[in-house]
């Protein structure tokens, strides 16, 4: 083991040390300090588990998610109590001191953490990540199970009436870049909150670079106008019920088309059969429609009907807004890394019992995830190979033994680089 002396003063503590291993390269110290004091989370005098300390230990126990919380310290501190540089002696805190310690951080740090860290961060010559100049981001959500306790019962409620859920349940909606399957932007509510009422919050994080594609079930009138007046392109799936009027049938086979307000159009229509002159002004949008045949699991052929912001076939064909269209399949993978191999099935509840730690939880989730993501996207650049060649669990379990083996050398304390304005 490297003799840590040099990089740490008789004047330190253990805990200055601690870190979350090469993940501490993007998660420095500096920024995790920088978001505490941001969220007023700065502990007045020295104690046993500072703020910062709380900060990574929440992000290693979603590294280690089946170990309690005692062992999950343990391996942060491994190896670091031998060195004998420290004047106090530092003891792994109880069960109990980590509990109150999580609750007295809460969820803001790791919030506003993951807004400075989590950004798209795919290169030009990321394979898979872009539709001509656009980045290719998808839209999508998962529900995770949560201990039934009165608090989280408060915070999020449980599905189901008669026969609810044996567990309270909370939702997350992301935005992901597909190529590098970086969740770049999350909203987390209570599970009776839908995704198609996510979606305005997520439009922030929309830019000008990006074509966002979204499945038929976060379509309503409402949302897409607010998110076709945001910087980005959309190509979103739409029912087969929706009203699309051919107006102009385009060389490429799509054709432009108009949507309405569906309510207004219903009130119109009730005033017609009642005779009435009475009109409302429905607000009409153009956009562009692209339908094609796909064979489905039964053999036979289903329709699939898209709509979109990009208006010129000369801008993106038909043929690829299809085939981007179908890259929100690489998004459903991401949510089955966090719940399968972070988490150890979606099955397992999250180890939470109070909604602001069950909060603070998801965005350490998110976090070591991009994290992760954002070491795979840099060594698959390194290798000149695809992204999607890398193994995630093994990525996984490289960082997992990072995390124990953090003492044998000194964290870079790298300053965060903006990715939103990366090439």
């Amino acid at each position: 083991m490297r003799d840590l002396r040099p990089f740490v003063s008789d004047h330190e503590r253990l805990t200055d040390a601690i870190g979350i291993g090469v993940l501490t390269r993007l998660l420095d110290r500096d920024l995790v300090d920088e978001v505490v004091a941001a969220a007023d989370r700065r502990e007045k005098r020295v104690r046993l588990l500072p703020a910062r300390v709380v900060v990574y230990y929440v992000l290693a126990l979603c590294l280690f998610f089946g170990e309690s919380y005692e062992e999950v310290m343990r391996k942060l501190a491994h190896g670091l109590r031998c060195v004998g540089s420290w004047r106090k002696e530092w003891k792994i805190p109880t069960t109990g001191a980590i509990s109150k310690a999580r609750m007295k951080l809460g969820e803001e740090p790791l919030r506003l953490l993951f807004e400075r860290v989590a950004s798209p961060m795919a290169l030009r010559s990321t394979p898979g990540a872009w539709l001509r100049g656009w980045r290719i981001m998808a839209i999508d959500g998962v529900i995770f199970n949560l201990h039934d306790t009165d608090d989280n019962e408060a915070g999020f409620g449980r599905c189901g009436g008669k026969n609810p859920s044996p567990f309270p349940q909370v939702r997350v909606a992301g935005l992901v870049e597909c190529g590098t399957h970086a969740i770049v932007a999350a909203r987390v509510d209570p599970w009776r909150v839908q995704e198609r009422a996510q979606v305005p919050h997520l439009l922030w994080a929309f830019q000008r670079d990006m074509v966002v594609i979204a499945d038929a079930g976060l379509y309503s009138y409402d949302v897409w106008k607010a998110a076709a007046q945001a910087s980005a392109e959309l190509v979103w799936r739409v029912t087969d019920s929706l009203d699309l009027p051919v107006l102009e049938t385009l060389p490429d086979g799509s054709y432009l088309s108009l949507i309405g307000d569906p309510a207004k159009k219903r009130r119109n229509r009730e005033y017609s059969r009642l005779g009435s002159s009475r009109c409302l002004d429905v607000d009409l949008l153009e956009v562009r429609v692209i339908e094609y045949e796909i064979p489905n699991r039964d053999g036979k052929k289903e329709v699939i009907r898209l709509i979109t912001t990009i208006m010129e076939p000369v801008h993106a064909s038909a043929a690829e807004l299809a085939a981007v269209y179908h890259e929100r399949w690489e998004e459903e993978s991401v949510f089955d890394e966090i719940e399968t191999h972070q988490r150890g099935g979606s099955t397992v509840l999250l180890r939470s019992k109070h909604a602001e730690t069950v909060r603070q939880e998801i965005w350490a989730l998110l976090l070591t995830h991009y994290a992760i993501r954002h070491l795979m996207r840099e060594a698959a650049e390194q290798a000149d190979i695809d992204t999607d060649r890398l193994s995630f669990i093994r990525s996984f379990r490289a960082v997992r033994r990072q995390v124990t083996d953090q003492a044998a050398f000194s964290p870079r304390h790298t300053r965060y680089r903006n990715h939103r304005n990366d090439p």
